[in-house]
């Protein structure tokens, strides 16, 4: 299996990195990136981008994979809609599209959250139901994973620091909480097991949550 992963660096991404990396079946592993990730691994390789709109520079790279696992992605506190949607929908539909072009029957998960609604007030869950709407309809292996709670482990850490924050603070309860509503919590390693499984046996489900992760 030769996988693709975008925003390695980021918390999720570091997760389901690890888990390809581990996987004895992932034979290949392409992450593109802005920044190095600083592993280093046999099946390893990296491809630095400028701008993550226009990958048709590096499309030649991107051929032959199996999967691609779409991990990057952006907080919205501070943020407007013009520059959310550039992150949270730009990139992604622009990786969706090509990889669509260059190999149509790839599984391609793109790493939504949970309350994204095209109805909501919120502009944040609006942004990411126009970019699931996307992958869906490019890939008849595409899927919108929508995790809750997300526990970083095996050292992952987030790009944003409160984030990194709330999470300490609450370490403590999460044995607690996970079991109060296990519904709601995954692990940054049960994302990466959950997309591997969808490469490998497919989920009945388009949309994946949380519940369907463990």
């Amino acid at each position: 299996m030769r996988v693709i992963v975008f925003g390695a660096t980021g918390m999720v991404g570091q997760g389901v990195l690890r888990e390809c990396l581990l996987a004895p079946d992932v034979t290949e592993v392409l992450v593109v990136t802005r920044s190095a990730t600083g592993v280093r691994h046999p099946k390893l390789r990296e491809l630095t981008v400028t701008d993550f709109t226009d990958l048709s520079p590096v499309k030649d790279e991107l051929t032959g994979y199996d999967a691609c696992f779409y991990c990057l992605g952006v907080s919205s506190v501070g943020l407007d809609e013009a520059a959310y949607s550039r992150v949270s929908y730009d990139f992604p539909a622009a990786a969706a599209r090509t990889l669509a072009a260059l190999s149509p029957e790839m599984t391609f998960i793109y790493v939504s959250g949970a309350g994204t609604d095209a109805g909501s007030r919120l502009m944040w869950a609006r942004v990411k139901a126009r970019t699931e709407d996307e992958v869906l309809a490019l890939f008849r292996n595409g899927y919108a994973f929508r995790p809750g709670f997300i526990q970083p482990t095996h050292g992952a850490r987030s790009k944003t620091g409160w984030y990194n924050a709330v999470y300490t603070v609450t370490a403590p309860l999460l044995p607690l909480l996970s079991r109060v509503a296990p519904e709601q919590f995954t692990s940054t390693d049960a994302i990466g097991r959950a997309m591997l499984r969808a490469v490998r046996t497919g989920f009945p489900r388009r949309i994946v949550t949380s519940g369907d992760m463990k």
